[in-house]
């Protein structure tokens, strides 16, 4: 019998093959709350539109403007978690940001940005991490399901000993605790949630060759979820007052364990398009922290 190729069958036969494996423990479920608990809209206040009591979010783009979103509170390490349906169609030039954020001059961030692109060509997602002011550390992934067809999670996981990027609990990048190798690490500047859907087509499509076709705006990106469980410390703070104390910080949540390492295996070797460790342009030798994060 044929195996179909198509990136939906692949990954039910990736699942398939390791069902029977001996599985990690996930990041504790999220909590589904209204947008208004946990956050409050920031800019362009009439491109957003709240359904169902506040359960759901819609941000808005058009040719006037973008929009986006913050936390009320900030953050020193925690488990982050939205469910977001992407704009459909030719999104070529649409960029929908959802990220971690400290606000001063050498500041620390720890980004997920979905990269819209033309009609039949697939949606990129990009991850960043900034430490110290520090970025230029992207990683670009295809994704194995249409990401603008219904929603899907999307979660950092971020402690003293590594960060995490989640797709539906599928990992999909870390960023070891390298600071023994002299790389910084994001530990003691408390960081905002932010999310927003902007107009980026001098970069986001093919560096900046495809334009935003204003013809198909309006462009609509949904949220729902909100979760926030981390340790919120005022802006000033250098550490978190229940450090050692929070699920997020256990044992078990240090590192990867093998299945979970299988699977990231799984998305660099099928998904990945672009991988600032490999980049020997950009950086003749490699980043110190890439063979730690087995990215090399």
């Amino acid at each position: 019998m044929a195996v179909s190729s198509s990136p939906w069958a692949l990954m039910a036969l990736f699942l398939m093959a390791t069902s029977t494996m001996v599985m990690a423990i996930p990041p504790r479920k999220a909590v589904d709350v209204p947008f208004g608990r946990n956050y409050v809209p920031t800019w362009a206040f009439d491109h957003q539109k709240q359904f169902r009591g506040g359960s759901e979010l819609q941000l808005i783009l058009d040719k006037y403007t973008g929009t986006g979103f913050q936390s009320k509170g900030s953050y020193l390490f925690g488990h982050f978690s939205m469910h977001i349906k992407l704009p459909a169609g030719d999104t070529a030039g649409v960029v929908t940001a959802f990220y971690l954020s400290s606000t001063n001059n050498e500041h620390d961030e720890i980004d997920f940005e979905f990269l819209g692109n033309r009609t039949g060509q697939p949606a990129i997602l990009q991850t960043n991490v900034f430490t110290g002011g520090k970025g230029n550390r992207e990683q670009r992934i295809y994704l194995w399901f249409d990401p603008s067809k219904a929603y899907h999670t999307y979660s950092i996981l971020w402690n003293m000993y590594q960060i995490v990027f989640f797709v539906d609990n599928i990992p999909i990048r870390t960023f070891k605790n390298s600071k023994d190798l002299g790389v910084r690490f994001p530990f003691n500047q408390p960081m905002k949630l932010y999310s927003s859907l902007w107009n980026a087509d001098d970069w986001a499509t093919r560096g900046g060759l495809e334009k935003t076709n204003w013809a198909n705006a309006p462009f609509i990106a949904s949220y729902k979820g909100f979760h926030i469980d981390g340790c919120q410390a005022s802006v000033e703070a250098k550490y978190c007052a229940t450090q050692g104390r929070m699920w997020w910080d256990q044992k078990e949540f240090r590192d990867l364990d093998a299945y979970q390492w299988r699977r990231l295996k799984w998305v660099r070797s099928k998904w990945t398009i672009y991988n600032y460790c490999t980049d020997r342009t950009r950086f003749p030798a490699m980043p110190v922290e890439c063979k730690r994060d087995r990215d090399a």
